[in-house]
Parts: C-alpha cells; sequence; structure tokens
C-alpha cells in the first residue's frame, strides 16, 4: 500500500507490465501495481488526481529484431489507462488507437493527443467519452507528442522520418510538417512557447526550433552520435538549463540555454531514458530501462544520490506532491 507522505515517483515498466509507486524522500519503493501490456508513456492530469499510461499490445522489437519471427499484435490490449491517484487503482482503459506509444493532454485535460506507432498516425481522444475523434496520417513511427503551452498546436515527432508533425487540436488536423534530424523522439517548450527543444538520437544532439516559423534554427551537440544517443529532453522551470536523458551513453546531461554548452552530466545506469523534476526542481529523476530501476540525481552536484528498484524496463515516469 503506498505510504508516502512526501512526493512519489510513478513508473511504467514496459516489460513487467507494472506501475511501480516509489516514496521520492527516501527512494524506497512502496507498491507495484498491474497496470497492463506494455506500458510506456504515462502522464498526469492538470489537477495532478490522475494518471493517464498507454499501454500496447503490439511485441517489444528492440534494435536488430526481425519483427516476422514475432508474435502477430494484440490489439484488444491497446489503450490508455486511467488511473485514480486518491483511490490508488486502475478505474479504466479507454481507447488510444492503434499501438499507443506516448502521449499529452489538452490544457483543459479534457483531450489526450496520442502517437499510434504502427500506423504512422496520431489520434485525438475525448477522455469522458472515451471515444476517438480523428486519426491523422504522419509520418513514420511516430512518438513523442507535445501540446504548446498556450494549446493551441500539437508537436508529434516521427522517428523514421525525421520530421515533426504539426497537429491543431481544433481544426483535427495536421497542418505542417518540418525536418529536424534523425531519429526525433521529444520535444520541450519554453515557457513562453517561443522556443522548441527536440533531440535528434541519431545525430548526437538537440535541435533548436523556432515555433512561430516552425523552423529548427541550430543544433547543439550533446556526444559522439552512436555512442551517444540523446532520448528525453526536459527543461528546468526557469527554462535556464535543458536536461537530456541519453540511451546508450548512460547519462544525464546538462545544457545551459540559450548558450547550448553542456555544463555538466553524470552516470545514472543502463540506457535511461523518462525524465522527470521533483517539486522543487533540485532532483532530476531517470528510469533506466535495462537497469532495471530509478536513479536520483543532485542537480546541484552532478552526482547520484540514490537508486530505486523499478520493474523490469522502466520507461518513463512521473513525480507528484
Amino acid at each position: 500500500m503506498d505510504t508516502a507522505k512526501g512526493p512519489r515517483i510513478y513508473v511504467s515498466d514496459e516489460v513487467g507490465g507494472g506501475l511501480t509507486v516509489i516514496d521520492a524522500t527516501t527512494m524506497k519503493p512502496l507498491e507495484t501495481l498491474k497496470i497492463g501490456t506494455r506500458p510506456r508513456g504515462i502522464h498526469a492530469s492538470p489537477d495532478g488526481k490522475t494518471l493517464y499510461i498507454a499501454l500496447s499490445g503490439t511485441p517489444i522489437a528492440g534494435p536488430g529484431v526481425d519483427e516476422d519471427t514475432l508474435p502477430p499484435s494484440d490489439h484488444s490490449k491497446d489503450g490508455i489507462g486511467v488511473f485514480d491517484i486518491q483511490a490508488n487503482k486502475l478505474l479504466r482503459i479507454i481507447p488510444g488507437g492503434s499501438d499507443p506509444e506516448n502521449f499529452d493532454l489538452s490544457k483543459d485535460g479534457k483531450q489526450l493527443y496520442i502517437s499510434n506507432e504502427d500506423q504512422s498516425a496520431v489520434s485525438i481522444v475525448d477522455i469522458d467519452s472515451g471515444k476517438i475523434e480523428t486519426t491523422q496520417k504522419m509520418g513514420a513511427q511516430p512518438e513523442g507528442v507535445k501540446t504548446s503551452p498556450d494549446g493551441k498546436f500539437v508537436y508529434v515527432t516521427s522517428e523514421a522520418a525525421g520530421t515533426i508533425s504539426v497537429l491543431d487540436p481544433a481544426a483535427k488536423k495536421i497542418t505542417e510538417t518540418f525536418s529536424v534530424g534523425h531519429r526525433p523522439r521529444n520535444v520541450a517548450f519554453t515557457p513562453d512557447g517561443k522556443t522548441a527543444y527536440i533531440n535528434a538520437e541519431n545525430d548526437g544532439s538537440v535541435v533548436v526550433v523556432d515555433v512561430a516559423s516552425h523552423k529548427m534554427v541550430k543544433t547543439i551537440a550533446i556526444g559522439e552520435p552512436g555512442k551517444v544517443k540523446p532520448m528525453f529532453v526536459l527543461l528546468s522551470p526557469d527554462a535556464s538549463k535543458l536536461y537530456t536523458s541519453t540511451g546508450r551513453g548512460g547519462k544525464v546531461v546538462t545544457v545551459a540555454v540559450p548558450a547550448g554548452e553542456v555544463t555538466g552530466e553524470v552516470v545514472v545506469g543502463k540506457r535511461p531514458w523518462g525524465i522527470a523534476l521533483s517539486p522543487d526542481g533540485k532532483t532530476l529523476y531517470s528510469a533506466n530501462g535495462p537497469s532495471n530501476d530509478v536513479s536520483a540525481i543532485d542537480l546541484a552536484t552532478d552526482t547520484v544520490k540514490a537508486k530505486a528498484p523499478a520493474g523490469g524496463s522502466p520507461w518513463g515516469l512521473v513525480v507528484l506532491p
């Protein structure tokens, strides 16, 4: 039973199918709840009372895996899990389109914008009715989804095409597509909505985008391409620092923005993926897939102060007060 009195970390476990709850103060796991098949993307509602978790019945196909050798997808297991924080249980699973991987919410918390990886599409879902309002085709292997600060548009990454699709939620259609480098996976907007930072995994860099024109203006080198693979990007609350996990690089890197200078890095574990900040912005947590744990990084010293086990393959995480 969850007995944490302070902040809690909720971690999706892609392999184990669970949701691990960790006491962020002690870095001790409190419990692991069975949530569904292949949980990946995880986000909280604007009021922090509900978690939404992407579930998929499509088999895992890692690097080098011949997908023809895998069992067929079971789309009856696809959906978005709706988890009640106070009740500490999964309430229902709503449709999320085929093979939902990641998503974001509208600013009012009434809609979900979901990447459908195996269909090269993005879906808009009404949460209350649980109905898919539209599914729009886009570049292959969509993954990262991020709503702009004003809620007027959504950036969706295409890993295979190296592009960003701009989704207009009001018009329910994609209005523009632009290139950002090789294998983009996640997006971070500055609070004023003028700039976006997008990882280019296979380039070992982060791309800086001018949002008004939807064009990339420069790149920030994170490390040697191939050895360092930027995966997730996250801005500090004051937008002065950009944090990125580096996949097989095994580190979380800190970049001073807008200068674009790497100012720190810390080894956290094997293939760090999702990252999130503590409520006070002083600690960063990383989900380290093959390490099966979560690292807590003291940002003042760039050191790992604690680790917590987190299932069979932690993918994403959310920190709530």
